[in-house]
């Protein structure tokens, strides 16, 4: 059963709508002024909270101020409830974090109707991968309340990049952050020899980008598209808007941030202390990982072996000399230049 808790000062008003909120099986704190909804707030830790806007000791905006200061309740829904119906009064309420507006007088279907919008949204947003946003779909959804990525087809904002192609290159302003639609992008850095270490994968369902957007810096790095791939392209400004608007939007894209400064530390590692084969053996593992999500015995694992060696740091001759290993031993299949893993757990184990 969700909690609600229902800041309004006007006993009546109060009254009568937490009756209709318990009618509609929602557990209902209620409070008589602001100071005391936060109070309450901090010690309930409530699924969604509908508060009126002018309250004595501490209005709604306050209110609203002081929970955003809390970061176990900065994310939850928030209704304002006012007679106040100007255009800027509105705005102040949004601008500030509140998630919806509704002005008295107002029907009780009215407030019902917004407050499951609000749950359904929060709880497909925390449902939503942490560490790999896996799907603009769902969560530009979740958070905007539309569809935006149909939006974004329909103004064919897309871009098409054949295989090998370059979609940023190291040193660049981002402009705009990308999604992939369809294939296979890879993030690298090469040096003055020309050799290249890829520091990135990336296929359906990944964000692309969005490290130098958040830092507000250039690419570190190059990207290339490994086979044909179609990328949504999510301008800066609507970047800005959304994670500005959307806390929780924000808060994903800092912890997919930090996933990735992790999984960069341990490759870096690796790279320095980690033994031929097990550079090897791990990079395997890592493709399986990403392009195997549901780890099907016998997944062909489709990449040159340019971009496989350069994943795990090492010579093509000398990638190519261990793959022949791992076959001999069992340990993976070889066809068409495909890769099949046959033992997942010997090569995660595999003795440095």
């Amino acid at each position: 059963m969700e909690k609600i808790l229902l800041i309004e000062d006007n006993a009546d008003i109060r009254d009568n709508l937490a009756e209709i909120l318990e009618l509609a099986n929602y557990q209902v704190l209620t409070a008589a002024d602001g100071k005391e909804g936060v109070t309450i707030a901090l010690n309930e830790q409530p699924d969604l909270i509908v508060c009126d806007i002018m309250m004595p000791v501490l209005d709604g905006y306050g209110v609203l101020h002081m929970l955003h200061k809390n970061e176990s309740l900065r994310s939850t829904p928030f209704i304002f409830l006012s007679a106040k119906t100007e255009r800027m009064d509105v705005r102040k309420g949004m601008e500030l974090g509140a998630d919806d507006y509704i002005t008295k007088p107002f029907e009780g279907t009215e407030l019902l109707s917004a407050i499951e919008s609000r749950l359904k949204r929060y709880a497909e947003i925390k449902q939503t991968d942490a560490t790999g946003l896996n799907g603009l779909h769902m969560l530009l959804s979740a958070t905007a309340g539309k569809d935006l990525l149909s939006s974004l087809k329909d103004d064919r904002n897309t871009n098409h990049y054949k295989k090998k192609q370059q979609i940023y290159s190291a040193g660049n302003r981002p402009e705009s952050l990308y999604y992939v639609l369809q294939g296979k992008v890879k993030t690298y850095h090469r040096n003055d020899d020309g050799k290249e270490l890829i520091t990135g994968l990336y296929t359906e369902g990944d964000f692309l980008g969005y490290t130098a957007m958040l830092e507000g810096s250039s690419y570190k790095d190059d990207a290339e598209a490994m086979e044909e791939t179609v990328l949504a392209v999510i301008p800066h400004q609507d970047f800005e808007l959304l994670v500005n608007n959307n806390p929780e939007v924000l808060t994903r894209f800092v912890q997919l941030l930090a996933k990735n400064i992790n999984e960069k530390e341990q490759q870096l590692i690796g790279l320095a202390y980690n033994s031929l084969r097990k550079k090897v053996a791990n990079a395997l593992i890592t493709l399986d990982k990403k392009y195997n999500a549901e780890a099907k015995d016998g997944f062909p694992i489709d990449i040159s072996r340019e971009n496989l060696a350069a994943i795990a740091g090492v010579a093509k001759e000398s990638l190519i000399r261990t793959l022949g290993d791992f076959r001999d031993e069992e340990l993976i299949t070889l066809k068409e230049g495909q890769i099949s893993l046959l033992s997942r757990h010997k090569l995660n184990t595999l003795i440095n």
